[in-house]
């Protein structure tokens, strides 16, 4: 008689699959001993810096559970207080650790509960989803492999470690359209909404161990009443007799369960490979046909656009841009919320100043990024980390973060006159009229010229108070204009006339370019 293969397995909790980093070592971890050694470990490495930022999230929910930090009772000063003991404790108590993950249920694979999947979609999708389609990068379907050696026939499994996080992402960033169809109740859709954080930048704050991050992360309560024990993460759910009815209204949008790892819009169930080491084939559709709810993230920052009519669209997340340096949102971050201003700082940063001098002092800013449009295109994702910067904030140093503000405003705008001059500079010399949507030659150049430029005279004006902004900052575009047009204005004396005319319209205030002959 064959000896039957035992059951794919793979705790989230206990399995290592989250990349850490100490000192020069990486090694790999579970949820678990992620923080019974986050004292000692100095941050996460994950590849992805998506899923690094949705690990961030539910990491912190997480942290809320075992300090007790996810109490509604709580005044804002016995909150406060509540953190200080656990930062001062310097680790998190091993006990309650113990206790949290022994409660709740983390088989990537089990049949009833796998972890952040839907068992119901094995039998509700005529057919999965396809493991090409799932891992990013690889093609799909029809689409060309111009950089990959996966295809339609070359189906490749994924290490399971390597799946769990790229789960994470088509939950947190995944995209809307045309998905795998799912039936429910005899009723079938493939229209599926892109997930709570596409196309966003998150800014969460970075301390000397992850014991610092993951407590200096945790939002504090600012919501309406809400009644102890309501919240819950997915998977804290209690076992349900049934699938969960995706039809459902939803639920009330709780903290801080909810609101970091509650909002997904996708349903997803992995695969496994013989023994649960690797997953084969995955399927992905939509978790709900209901609105998106209105909520802030206390990791995003918002701009807030009063002309819009529709009262929904009048406050946007601030995209991802994969070209766009982290310092030019200094504005953003240091700030204090002013209720005439467009922009909003993370809700995060105003719990920061209640932190102990020693860990706010030493507190970094990790920015993750997901330059993507709001459908299907994934462009790149990217990460970056601050200096120490919470003495900058307005509540702390209001001349510095003036001072500061001032360089990104003024920074910004010597780079809208370069582009609008080299324009006037590029029609004026060749005799050409683009389209409003095309873009010269001279107009993109010099903007990538400017940029690093701009950096390195934004870091020099905040040492020397004194000197001008606009004209240093005009000074860096017109030498980025003059190298991108050296050859040009070296062979045609109509190229050099422009932009001699151009580069004089950088230090017209207000901006005016000169209409070209």
């Amino acid at each position: 008689m064959p000896s039957l293969s035992p059951p794919a397995t793979f705790s989230a909790a206990d399995s290592p699959w989250i990349d850490i980093r100490t000192g020069p070592h990486y090694d790999h971890v579970g949820l678990r001993t992620l923080f019974l050694d986050a004292h000692r470990i100095d941050d996460l490495a994950l590849p992805h810096p998506p899923a690094a930022s949705a690990l961030l999230r539910i990491a912190v929910a997480i942290t809320a559970r075992i300090t007790g930090l996810d109490d509604p009772e709580l005044t804002a000063s016995q909150w406060n207080t509540l953190r200080r003991a656990c930062l001062n404790r310097g680790r998190f108590a091993p006990d309650a650790v113990h206790a949290y993950f022994d409660q709740h249920a983390w088989d990537v694979f089990d049949p009833v509960r796998p972890w952040l999947q839907d068992p119901s979609l094995s039998t509700q999708c005529p057919h999965s989803t396809g493991i090409n389609a799932f891992v990013p990068g690889r093609p799909a379907g029809r689409n060309l492999a111009w950089f990959s050696p996966h295809g339609h026939h070359t189906t490749e499994p994924v290490p399971t470690a390597e799946a769990l996080q790229i789960l994470l992402i088509h939950h947190y960033y995944g995209r809307s359209g045309r998905g795998t169809p799912r039936t429910v109740d005899g009723v079938t859709s493939m229209k599926q909404t892109s997930g709570p954080l596409r196309s966003s930048v998150s800014f969460h704050p970075l301390g000397r161990t992850l014991h610092e991050t993951l407590l200096a992360g945790v939002p504090a309560f600012t919501g309406d009443e809400q009644p102890p024990g309501a919240d819950a993460c997915p998977w804290e759910e209690p076992a349900p007799p049934a699938p969960p009815d995706p039809q459902a209204p939803p639920r009330p949008l709780t903290w801080p369960g909810r609101q970091l790892t509650g909002l997904s819009r996708h349903a997803i169930l992995l695969v496994p490979g013989q023994g649960g080491t690797t997953v084969t084939d995955a399927y992905i559709t939509w978790a709900t046909q209901q609105p998106k709810p209105l909520t802030t993230d206390p990791y995003l920052a918002y701009r807030f656009i009063p002309e819009r009519k529709n009262v929904a669209r009048r406050r946007t997340t601030h995209r991802a841009d994969a070209s766009r340096a982290w310092w030019r949102d200094l504005e953003t971050l240091l700030l204090a919320p002013d209720e005439h201003g467009t922009h909003r700082r993370p809700a995060i940063f105003d719990t920061l100043n209640d932190l102990p001098e020693p860990v706010r002092r030493s507190l970094r800013i990790r920015v993750h990024g997901f330059d993507q449009d709001g459908k299907v295109i994934d462009r790149q994702w990217y990460t970056a980390l601050t200096p120490p910067l919470l003495n900058w904030t307005q509540e702390h140093d209001p001349v510095k973060a003036q001072r500061i503000a001032e360089c990104c405003r003024e920074a910004e705008g010597a780079a809208r006159r370069l582009a609008t001059v080299a324009k006037a500079a590029w029609k004026a010399a060749t005799g050409s009229s683009p389209t409003k949507s095309q873009r010269p030659p001279w107009t993109g150049k010099a903007l990538t010229r400017y940029w690093p430029k701009a950096e390195t005279v934004f870091w020099r004006l905040l040492d020397e108070p004194d000197t001008g902004a606009p004209t240093a900052f005009a000074d860096a575009a017109a030498s980025a204009l003059r190298e991108v047009t050296e050859a040009a204005r070296i062979r045609h004396t109509s190229a050099a006339r422009a932009v001699a005319h151009a580069v004089k319209d950088l230090y017209r205030r207000p901006s005016a370019p000169r209409k070209a002959a």
